[in-house]
């Protein structure tokens, strides 16, 4: 089934964007197609799989048709967003002779993986607060690499090299204290107005003013705009290690990992 290009495809309905802890959904299926790179894809007209972006990779898992014999079973690899359609990368074990869109399928995300994402990208977030709270809260705006082969956070601006060796067991601790304390992690959307009051004040130059963003709030911190999957409560995170600091070419960066990662 290959008919993608003739007519639009509406926007994929994002079911984790609400519910990060959902790991089994249903879905219709709109178009499959063969993919440049020769795998197949899979278009739905929702999904619960997390697509690579905002430094955290993708889901994977597998998705069936509902019938008990399951008819197909398609590896979900990789998954993309693209202008609001997810697509779901990956290869057939087992294929039905004739998929057509309408079917109605199963959605499964493994676990495993999902737990891992989501505690590495929610360790990112605990050391913006805690970088402001061993006093450099001067750095600008942070980005984070949250995949497993080395997890980091960066931020603009620049700090001595010594003074970042002294700050780095200091922000451990902190890290660690706030982790051993728990806290709710909260998924809230609200206007932009009140979205500036959840994240101290302001939002970043890149959300659109009168917009709608996902904010994630980590107890009662201050929360951030943010599309990724999280943890439910910071107790999760088990342990920190904050494992290198340096600054380089005007960026800050803080290498970090989980324990029970």
């Amino acid at each position: 089934m290959d008919d993608h290009h003739l007519t639009p495809t509406p926007p994929t309905i994002l079911e984790y964007y609400h519910d990060t802890s959902k790991l089994q959904s249903k879905a219709s299926l709109l178009s499959s197609f063969l993919g440049e790179d020769g795998r197949h894809v899979l278009i739905l007209d929702c999904t619960i799989f997390h697509p690579q972006g905002g430094g955290q990779p993708s889901d994977t898992g597998f998705i069936t048709d509902v019938s008990s014999s399951s008819s197909f079973k398609f590896v979900v690899q990789d998954v993309r967003l693209k202008n609001g359609i997810v697509y779901h990368y990956g290869v057939f074990e087992k294929v039905a002779e004739d998929l057509e869109g309408g079917v109605e399928v199963v959605l499964s995300v493994d676990e495993s993986r999902r737990k891992l994402n989501s505690k590495l990208h929610s360790g990112g977030h605990l050391l913006d607060v805690c970088m402001q709270k061993v006093g450099l809260s001067h750095l600008g705006p942070s980005k984070g690499y949250h995949f497993p082969d080395g997890p980091y956070v960066e931020y603009k601006g620049t700090v001595p090299q010594a003074e970042l060796q002294s700050k780095q067991k200091e922000l451990e601790l902190e890290a660690n204290n706030l982790i051993s304390k728990g806290g709710k992690a909260s998924l809230l959307m609200f206007i932009h107005m009140k979205n500036s009051g959840l994240c101290g004040g302001s939002l970043p130059d890149y959300i659109p003013k009168g917009s709608n963003p996902r904010i994630v709030k980590l107890g009662e911190f201050p929360g951030c705009p943010c599309g990724g999957t999280h943890v439910s409560d910071i107790s999760e995170l088990g342990n920190m290690k904050v494992t290198q600091m340096r600054t380089k070419k005007g960026v800050t960066k803080v290498y970090y990992n989980i324990s029970s990662c």
